[in-house]
C-alpha cells in the first residue's frame, strides 16, 4: 500500500482521513478503556461523521487530528493532532493537541512520539505560537504524556459542554509555546 503521508516521525505516518478508517475507528470508539474520560462511547455513525468532521478541517484549516499509521506495517492506531478549540473558556480560542489511540498501541511511546511530531509541525509548518491541551482531571495518564512532550499546566476549569453533574466537566489544561 503506498500511503501519502502529510507528515512522518520515526515509527508513524500522519495522513488525512478515509472511508477504509470507519470501522477500526469505531472500534477504537466503542472501546470502554479508550473513552473512560470522555462522555460516551461512539457509534459506528458518530464516528463518521467526526471523520467528516476532522477531514473538513484538514480541508479548511491544513491541520486536524490526523489518522495516524504505524510505518512498518500501515496499521491504522488512532489520532494526533491539532484542532482549533473554540468552546468558552480563559483560554480558548486557542490550537489543542490530542490523541486517541488503540489499545494495543499503548505503552509503546506511539503517543509521546506523535504528539511531539505534531508540535513540531504545527509550530514549524502551520507557524502556531502556542499549544494548549486539556482533559479531563481524572485522566493522569494524558496529563503525564502532556509533561513529557514539554507542556506546562496554566490551570482548571469546568468543560462547558459539560453538564454540571457529570464527573468529568473538571478538566486541567496545558500548553506549550514554540
Amino acid at each position: 500500500m503506498n500511503t501519502e503521508y502529510i507528515f512522518k516521525s520515526e515509527r508513524l505516518g500522519f495522513r488525512d482521513w478515509n472511508a477504509s478508517d470507519y470501522e477500526p475507528f469505531a472500534a477504537i470508539n466503542c472501546d470502554p478503556d479508550v473513552m473512560e474520560f470522555f462522555p460516551k462511547q461512539l457509534s459506528l455513525e458518530e464516528s463518521i461523521a467526526m471523520i467528516e468532521r476532522m477531514q473538513n478541517a484538514y480541508d479548511d484549516l491544513g491541520y486536524t487530528f490526523f489518522a495516524v499509521d504505524l510505518l512498518d506495517n500501515n496499521e491504522f492506531i488512532g489520532f494526533i493532532g491539532i484542532i482549533k478549540a473554540t468552546f468558552e473558556a480563559f483560554f480558548t480560542p486557542c490550537f489543542e493537541i490530542g490523541w486517541r489511540l488503540k489499545k494495543s498501541a499503548w505503552n509503546k511511546g506511539f503517543a509521546t512520539e506523535g504528539a511531539k511530531a505534531c508540535l513540531q509541525y504545527g509550530f514549524n509548518n502551520l507557524n502556531m505560537d502556542v499549544i494548549h491541551s486539556i482533559t479531563a482531571v481524572t485522566n493522569k495518564k494524558s496529563e503525564h504524556l502532556m509533561t513529557k512532550i514539554g507542556m506546562t499546566k496554566i490551570g482548571t476549569f469546568d468543560h462547558p459542554k459539560l453538564s454540571n453533574n457529570d464527573p468529568l466537566k473538571p478538566h486541567v489544561v496545558y500548553k506549550v509555546s514554540k
